[in-house]
This record gives C-alpha cells, structure tokens and sequence, in this order.
C-alpha cells in the first residue's frame, strides 16, 4: 500500500519501553492475528518478506523495512511467507495522545513555549524504510540480549536505547516528510528564543534567516498559528514568569532584561497575558 501514514505521540508523557523479541517464520507460516493488544508494535524485518494487515491496510514488509502497529487495531497475516522471514518486534507502551494522519505534511498546530512545558511531538512513518538499517538492528540486538540482563542492571539501558531507536526512525521521516515552511518555521522560532532580548523586528529577522519577511510571516501563522512578532511577544513574558519567581530582580530590570524597555508597558502586557500584575504573580509564589 503506497499511502503514508504518520504517527503523531504528543509528550509528554514519553513513550514506555516494554520488550523486544526476534522471531523466525519458515516458508508457509505467518504472522498472528490479534485484536485490540493495547500497546504498539513497532516490526522491523532484517531477512524476508512479512505480509500483515491493520483493518483495511495492507503492507509487504521486506528486509530494511519497518512497521509500526497501532494498539486499538486489528492486525492479522495477508498471507503466509513465501521465504524464510526474521524479524524483530519491540513492544511500547503509550498513555499520552496520539494521532494518526494519512498526510505526513499535516503536521498538528505548534504551541508556543510556555515557561513550565517543553512539549515535543514524535512523529513516526507508519511503514518506512529507515536510513541506518545497521544502527537500527545494533540497537535492536542490544535490547533482545537486555532481556536476559538482571532488572536493575538493564531497565535503564534498555529505555535509552528504545529512545535513540525512536530518534532513529524519526529523523529518517523528519528528513523525508518536513515542509519548507514548517523547517522555516522553527528556525524562525529557535532565532526567536535565542535573541528574545533584543530589538528584534521583521526585517532584522528576515535578515538574520535569508528569508521575505512575508513568507517568514506566513510560515509561523500556519505553524504556530501566529506571527513572529506575537510569539516573541509570548516568548518574553513567559521568560519572565521565570525571572519572577527565579530571582529577586525589581521588575524593570526583568523588563528589560526580556526584551520591554519601558517597565509600566511591560507590566501592562503582562498583566493583560496573565491575568495578574507582575508583582502578584511573584506573590503567588513566595512565602
């Protein structure tokens, strides 16, 4: 099947390592059917042909090629192997939002940063052929020999080696699926929180990222559903939120420090974004 669907992992929370296995289907045998197994299944093939289905889907998974199953399915065989095929299966478990899109470009609206969040999306190609299959199965033959590791000595190494294999699946799809305007985008957003301090404007913005001030503009509304500006506006005030309750700075010093050169206008914009003057919000959180 040629449609790309891409899976979306919302953290946090993050995705929660489980088991791997290897298995080897002879000639004549396959995959089994289940139904609604509550976790995903991420397949990767290192030798055969694996015919599998998800409801109305079907795929030929060869060697190099991974699959990844989604938990609330059913997934069964299309038909039995016609050559010896080996695979490994990694079982994760996921209690966060998750979403499945048939357009790897339709990529869910990016938040602004809040001061308390660091949130991130995972993105996976459904059925992808990963660029560094030999990493891939390194890490793969890591995990399935973990298992046979004293607990407390292989739980934390498997779970970082199940995050650099999910690193690994997701820059081959980020390299492939990414628009120009969302790469646009968080460059845009990434100068924007490294200069936040500064007298930052459209023009000095498309200056420094080589862009029309325009398409800059119109890449961060379809992303971020904002302007440069308005994010740099956001980005400021949640900057000092920090520095309200971080330090004990007098509030025209963090002001200025985030950006405002006049401290009455910032605590106005700071007060219509947060509900509170800045000197309550300190209040909020001291003794």
């Amino acid at each position: 099947m040629n449609a790309h669907h891409l899976i979306s992992l919302q953290l946090p929370p993050m995705p929660y390592y489980i088991c791997t296995g290897l298995t080897t289907l002879r000639p004549g045998e396959q995959h089994p059917s289940r139904r609604n197994l509550g976790l995903f299944d991420l397949l990767w093939v290192v030798r055969g042909v694996l015919y599998i289905g998800e409801d109305e889907r079907q795929w030929e998974v060869a060697e190099g090629q991974t699959l990844l199953l989604v938990p609330d399915r059913y997934h069964y065989a299309v038909r039995p192997c016609d050559t010896e095929t080996v695979f490994y299966w990694v079982h994760f478990a996921y209690t966060g939002e998750w979403s499945q899109e048939t357009d790897p470009a339709a990529f869910p609206p990016s938040p602004v940063r809040q001061t308390w969040a660091n949130p991130y999306t995972v993105r996976l190609r459904q059925y992808a052929a990963p660029a560094d299959t030999a990493l891939g199965e390194r890490h793969l033959h890591k995990l399935l020999h973990l298992s046979e590791e004293i607990r407390s000595a292989a739980y934390w190494s498997e779970q970082q080696l199940f995050m650099e294999l999910l690193r690994l699946l997701e820059e081959g799809q980020a390299e492939n699926a990414e628009s120009p305007s969302r790469k646009l985008a968080e460059k845009t957003e990434s100068y924007l929180r490294q200069h936040y301090h500064a007298d930052v404007t459209n023009q000095s913005l498309a200056a420094a990222l080589h862009f029309h001030p325009n398409y800059i503009v119109r890449s961060m509304k379809e992303i971020y559903h904002c302007t440069p500006m308005e994010y740099l506006h956001q980005y400021r005030l949640e900057q000092a939120k920090l520095l309200l309750i971080k330090t004990e700075w007098p509030i025209a010093r963090i002001a200025e420090r985030v950006g405002f050169h006049y401290a009455p206008y910032f605590s106005s914009c700071f007060k219509q974004y947060a509900g509170v003057t800045p000197l309550r919000f300190r209040k909020q959180y001291s003794l």
